[in-house]
C-alpha cells in the first residue's frame, strides 16, 4: 500500500495493490484524530470486505460530539476538554451543549431547563407497568422494559422524519429517565413511587426521588448533589462505544427514539460495559479490608492468577482516565462529608495510594478510572450495587439522544448492515433422513 496525492492538492488516497488489484481509496480527515480511509467501494471494485471484529478499527459514521485521544488521555464534548465542563459547567448546560452543539445563553439555559424540567412525570398508566415485574426483577431490566414502552403513550413524538417530534422526544428521554430509575428502585424496595419536585434541580430531584419517603421532608445534601451532577456530566458521552453504536444501528433502520434508547440500555447492561463500577465495587468487597490488600496486589501481579483488578486501567485511554481526574477529587469530598465508618472505603484509599504509587501500576498505567471513583461515590451516597448501571444509563441518554439526532440527519447515513468472513460449510446437497 502507499500514500499519494490525488485530484488535488489536498485530497490524498491509499492505494492498494496486488492480487491484480489496483484500486485507489480515498482519505478523510478530521478536525483531530488520525485520517480514516473510506473503503465504502471496496467491495464494488475488489470483490473484497475488509475484516475487523468490534469495529475497533472501523470508523461507523462522521460525526461532531465528542473526541477521545486514549493515548493523551483527553475526552472533549464539541470540543471542550472534559477537565473545564466538570469545573466551570453543570448537567444541565452539557447536555444542551452535546444535543444541540454550542454552550448556551443564560436565556438558552433557563429555558431549557424549564423545558426539561416539565417532562419529567410519566404517564400515570405507567406506574402501573411496573407491577407486571417481579419485585426482585434487576432494575436494568425495568430499565429496558418500560423505557421501550414509553413508545405506547408518546405517539406525538415517533414520527422520526419530523425534527420538532424528534426533539420533543429527545427532551422526554432526558427528562423521564430519572423518574424511570428511581421508580424502579422504590418498586424493588417496596415504597412509594416519589413524583419530581419542579423547584430541584435535575440532580437534586433525582436524589429526592430516590431516597425520600412521604412520611418527612427530604433535604439534599448540596455536596451529594454536586457529586451526583459531577457523574452525571462525566458519563454523559464517549464517542462510537458499543451501546452508543447499538442506539445508532437501532436508529438506522427507522426505528421510533423510545425502542433505540431502549436498544441502548440493553447493551450498557452488559458487565463488559456499564457494569464496571459495579465490578469495582465487587472486588472491594472481595477484600474486605485494607491489611488484605498486600495479598490482593500480589495475585494482580501474578500472570498466572485470574484475579485481575477492577477499576483500573482503561481500553481506550492509555493514560490516565481524564475523567477519573476530576472525580477522584469528587470522592475525597463526599467520603469525608459522610464520614462512613466502613473498611470498604478505606480498603479504596489504600489501593488507590498504592496503583498511583507502585512501579508496577504506574509503568503499566494501571491507574484508578473513573469507574473506581464513581462506585465508591455511588456506594457511599446509598446506592445499591444493582443501580449503578442505572444512573451510567440516566447519564448517557442524553449522549445517546444527540448521537441519535445526528445520524438521523446525516444525508449519507444508510440502514447498518455489516458483512462477514463466512466459515461454515461449502454449498452442499440435501441428504433424506433415511441416507444419513
Amino acid at each position: 500500500m502507499s500514500t499519494k496525492s490525488a485530484r488535488g492538492e489536498n485530497e490524498k488516497v491509499l492505494t492498494l495493490k496486488g492480487d491484480g488489484i489496483d484500486f485507489d481509496m480515498p482519505l478523510k480527515s478530521g478536525t483531530v484524530g488520525p485520517d480514516v480511509v473510506d473503503i465504502r467501494k471496496l467491495y464494488a471494485k475488489t470483490g473484497k470486505f475488509t475484516y475487523d471484529p468490534g469495529f475497533t478499527s472501523t470508523a461507523s459514521c462522521e460525526s461532531k460530539i465528542t473526541y477521545i485521544d486514549g493515548d493523551k488521555g483527553e475526552l472533549m464534548y464539541r470540543g471542550y476538554p472534559i477537565e473545564q465542563l466538570a469545573e466551570k459547567s453543570d448537567f444541565m448546560e452539557v447536555a444542551f451543549l452535546l444535543v444541540y452543539g454550542e454552550l448556551p445563553t443564560k436565556t438558552e439555559k433557563e429555558k431549557f431547563i424549564h423545558d426539561i424540567t416539565y417532562h419529567t412525570m410519566l404517564h400515570e398508566q405507567l406506574n402501573h407497568f411496573f407491577t407486571g415485574f417481579r419485585r426482585d426483577a434487576h432494575p436494568m431490566a425495568v430499565m429496558v422494559g418500560v423505557v421501550g414502552a414509553l413508545a405506547a403513550f408518546y405517539h406525538d413524538s415517533t414520527d422520526i422524519s419530523d425534527e420538532r417530534q424528534r426533539i420533543i422526544a429527545s427532551y422526554r428521554m432526558i427528562a423521564k429517565m430519572p423518574t424511570i430509575a428511581a421508580m424502579a428502585y422504590k418498586y424493588s424496595v417496596g415504597q412509594p413511587f416519589m413524583y419530581p419536585r419542579n423547584d430541584l434541580s435535575y440532580a437534586g430531584n433525582f436524589l429526592h426521588m430516590m431516597f425520600s419517603v412521604p412520611c418527612e421532608e427530604y433535604k439534599v445534601n448540596p455536596i451529594l448533589e454536586d457529586a451526583m451532577d459531577m457523574i452525571f456530566t462525566l458519563h454523559a458521552d464517549h464517542e462510537q462505544n458499543a451501546s452508543t453504536s447499538t442506539v445508532r444501528l437501532a436508529g438506522s433502520s427507522g426505528a421510533n427514539p423510545f425502542a433505540c434508547i431502549s436498544a441502548g440500555c440493553a447493551c450498557l447492561w452488559g458487565p463488559a460495559h456499564g457494569g464496571a463500577n459495579e465490578a469495582a465495587l465487587r472486588m472491594l468487597e472481595e477484600i474486605g479490608t485494607p491489611d488484605r490488600i498486600p495479598e490482593y496486589i500480589a495475585r494482580a501481579k501474578d500472570k498466572d492468577d485470574p484475579f485481575r483488578l477492577m477499576g483500573f486501567g482503561h481500553r481506550v485511554y492509555k493514560n490516565y482516565d481524564p475523567r477519573a481526574t476530576v472525580l477522584r477529587k469528587t470522592a475525597h469530598q463526599v467520603l469525608d462529608e459522610l464520614n462512613i465508618k466502613n473498611p470498604l472505603f478505606d480498603v479504596a484509599r489504600e489501593l488507590e495510594k498504592i496503583a498511583l504509587e507502585d512501579p508496577y501500576f504506574v509503568e503499566k498505567k494501571l491507574y484508578p478510572n473513573v469507574d473506581f471513583y464513581s462506585g465508591i461515590i455511588l456506594s457511599a451516597m446509598g446506592f445499591p450495587t444493582s443501580m449503578f448501571t442505572v444512573l451510567f444509563a440516566i447519564a448517557r441518554t442524553v449522549g445517546w439522544v444527540a448521537q441519535w439526532n445526528e445520524m438521523i440527519a446525516d444525508p449519507v447515513q444508510r440502514i447498518g448492515r455489516p458483512r462477514q468472513l463466512y466459515t461454515g460449510s461449502p454449498k452442499r446437497d440435501f441428504v433424506p433422513i433415511e441416507k444419513r
